[in-house]
């Protein structure tokens, strides 16, 4: 998930907590192992390595490569899967390492969903371009150790990876769940929510960014260009039914660069935007 994953419960006893969180830690494996961009032998591997041949997959990647090319189509080409590449020019490590524009310019080939071809559960990409799911995959990942962990245990529970969080009921010994939502430094909140039900998820450049000349470069990046977003807010947290759609909707915001809090103003969502 690569980020600090915990699992909260509200009451029971320890061995009621080991429980949850074999179960939770279970699937939090078996979805990494699966979909990671960085193992060898997973469906991601076998794609990423095809050379242009088409690799058929099962049911549930497909169902996330449905929901990617979904989610390219009503971003107008800003959610990209394919975008991945565009890492050999990026390191998003708080320095001036900026690329140029012709590091940027050899990678344009490789990226693009709509030089895929996505049908009857088999994926073709022209030699060279990869897909990673790291986008969608935290937040997926989120949801199906919530379900489970609903499944597993008799007191709400809280899934926290990484920031992108849900909850299986409101807590029973106080009010609601206590969130904090991070400020401009990593180690301060700067808002806390009170979360009954649902889920929160945060998109933002709070831990990998580049600055040069005063101008900070997220590591949100437009797919179309190969470029950080301009005038994209420092972070847009969503609260929404599952943590799927709150993260969908928290990235598709930070897409937006300049225009983030108008797209955020037509959903129907409750979300926090800091610039």
């Amino acid at each position: 998930m690569g980020s600090p994953c915990e699992v909260l419960t509200d009451g029971g006893d320890k061995q009621l907590a080991d429980r949850v969180s074999s179960v939770v830690a279970a699937e939090a494996w078996r979805i990494e192992d699966k979909f990671s961009r960085y193992l060898d032998g997973n469906v991601i591997h076998r794609i990423n390595t095809s050379q242009g041949e088409p690799v058929k997959v099962d049911a549930e990647t497909a169902n996330l490569l449905d929901f990617a090319a979904t989610l390219f189509d009503i971003s107008d080409g800003r959610f990209d899967i394919t975008s991945g590449v565009l890492r050999a020019a990026w390191t998003f490590d708080g320095s001036d390492n900026v690329p140029s524009q012709g590091d940027i310019d050899t990678l344009m080939d490789r990226v693009g969903w709509q030089r895929v071809t996505w049908a009857d559960a088999h994926l073709t990409m022209q030699p060279g371009m990869e897909v990673d799911l790291g986008g969608i995959g935290k937040e997926y990942a989120v949801d199906r150790c919530t379900a489970l962990a609903r499944t597993a245990a008799n007191v709400p529970v809280m899934i926290n990876f990484g920031g992108d969080l849900a909850v299986t009921a409101p807590p029973v010994s106080r009010e609601a769940w206590k969130v904090g939502i991070e400020g401009a430094t990593v180690d301060a909140a700067e808002k806390r929510v009170n979360l009954r039900q649902g889920a929160l998820a945060t998109s933002g450049d709070a831990r990998r960014f580049l600055l040069r000349d005063g101008v900070r470069y997220s590591h949100i990046l437009d797919p179309r260009t190969g470029w950080s977003v301009p005038d994209a807010p420092a972070s847009v947290t969503v609260a929404a039914d599952t943590c799927t759609q709150a993260g969908m909707m928290s990235t598709l915001a930070m897409l937006r660069g300049a225009a983030a809090e108008e797209f955020l103003a037509e959903q129907a969502l409750l979300h926090w935007c800091r610039r």
